[in-house]
């Protein structure tokens, strides 16, 4: 998605205004300048358009000269990673130095910048903001985050600049991005893989910065391989540089078909590599676990398969996901890496037969009945699959809200067996059967 980035001196109210468009409360609002610590960034919809949102809002150092230099880095920072600038500046204080400063930025980027002057919670601060017009940015949009006059038309006037699906899209291929925690191997597994050191590989963590997109043709398809910096906790997330490459790697797995999680075998799965798994799982990519490091590992006969299934033991529900276990120093088994993305991304991309699809599900409500609901019987006449990558299918019946959560799951685990979408996040909706509903469908 599009990139909308938020800067502006402290204290214009930045995090209001985020909170505000992107309809959530995760940035703190105080009087006190730079209370916002670490950055946030949501998500907004507009009339169908739908893009990330970036609150630049952050550590204010204590010194004047460190101050506006960290300023300075945010806004050239945003600039480098957005897709279009909001510039907030505070009506009821005017134009600072400051304001100044990033404007000449702002201006020598040609990136679509709006100015937008906040606070403007009445008629009088609404005309006071034509003095925004003075840093030479264009049109100026009197806003307020706090009771939100004024967004309706910011976000008409932000949807007009934002660059169309056209532009936004991706070269051909199938996207892998290696996601997981710094110093994991995910940069040394790409040169690995391509034979050739297109990404920086040291022993301290955090080399990659960037996320760094590398083609690569494998049995005879085309490949796109994303290395991506390391994932660290939110909290740990402090400078602006390393905040945006987390950025860039979240929206990595956003735009890949097939997310693979690096594990360091010496340390274990953590809540973090969890937690980086399940937003790639919301996304509906394909998923693979590759335990690195593994030549470092002493093992006996069943090490690999004890590791597996505590793996999947703490995965739970995730544990759909095939698990690897590779050496990226010692290049042992890597290119399973790559056949287990290929299986993943044709499975995500598989269609299946109705017929087939009825066949088999029949077979399986009659060996589990789905539990009554409201001692009312439910029946699941008919299911047909409306979408790939991911698969959707869905599912008629006479009660669909009687469907918990348990037997959904026991549905999607058997589809899983039957079809072998291993890796594949599956998407089942139960929608109530009407009487035309078998002959519409195609």
């Amino acid at each position: 998605m599009p990139l909308v980035a938020i800067v502006g001196r402290p204290n214009v109210g930045k995090s209001t205004l985020f909170n505000r468009l992107t309809e959530s409360r995760r940035a703190i609002v105080h009087d006190e300048p730079g209370v916002t610590r670490d950055r946030l960034y949501g998500e907004v919809i507009w009339n169908g358009h739908e893009f990330s949102m970036v609150d630049t809002g952050g550590y204010v150092p204590r010194s004047a000269e460190r101050f506006e230099k960290a300023i300075r880095e945010q806004v050239e920072i945003a600039v480098t990673e957005a897709d279009v600038v909001l510039m907030v500046t505070d009506v009821a204080v005017g134009v600072t130095d400051l304001d100044q400063e990033m404007a000449r930025i702002l201006r020598r980027s040609r990136k679509p910048v709006l100015v937008l002057a906040t606070k403007a919670d009445n008629v009088e601060r609404r005309w006071q903001a034509a003095a925004m017009y003075e840093l030479g940015l264009g049109e100026v949009y009197a806003v307020s985050g706090t009771n939100g006059m004024g967004t309706g038309e910011l976000l008409d006037a932000l949807v007009e600049v934002l660059p169309s699906a056209k532009a936004q899209k991706k070269p051909p291929g199938t996207h892998i991005a290696l996601v997981g925690r710094p110093n994991v191997g995910k940069s040394l597994l790409t040169n690995a893989l391509l034979q050739t050191k297109r990404s920086i590989v040291t022993e301290a963590s955090g080399t990659t910065r960037d996320s760094v997109d590398s083609p690569l043709t494998y049995s005879g398809e085309q490949l796109i391989l994303v290395d991506t910096a390391g994932l660290r906790k939110r909290k740990r997330v402090k400078e602006n540089v390393e905040f945006y490459a987390t950025l860039r790697s979240e929206r990595a797995i956003r735009d890949c078909d097939v997310a693979v999680l690096l594990v360091d075998a010496t340390l274990g799965l953590e809540a973090q590599d969890i937690h980086v798994l399940k937003e790639a799982e919301e996304m509906r990519k394909g998923l693979v676990v590759a335990v690195n490091k593994w030549d470092l590992i002493e093992k006996n006969t069943n090490t690999a398969r004890d590791i597996e299934r505590h793996i999947k033991g703490r995965l739970q529900t995730m544990d759909y996901v095939p698990v690897l276990f590779v050496s990226a120093l010692t290049r042992q088994r890597i290119f399973r890496v790559l056949d287990a993305c290929l299986r993943v991304k044709r499975a995500r991309e598989r269609r299946i037969p109705t017929s087939d699809l009825n066949e088999i599900i029949q077979e399986v409500i009659r060996r589990h009945h789905p539990p009554t609901w409201r001692n009312r019987y439910i029946e699941i006449k008919y299911v047909t699959q409306v979408g790939t990558a991911p698969p959707v299918f869905v599912f008629f019946c006479n009660h669909p809200q009687g469907i918990g959560e348990t037997y959904r799951r026991y549905l999607e685990n058997r589809l899983r067996e039957r079809f072998e979408f291993e890796g594949v996040p599956l998407v089942l909706t139960f929608k109530k059967k009407s009487r035309a509903t078998r002959a519409e469908t195609p």
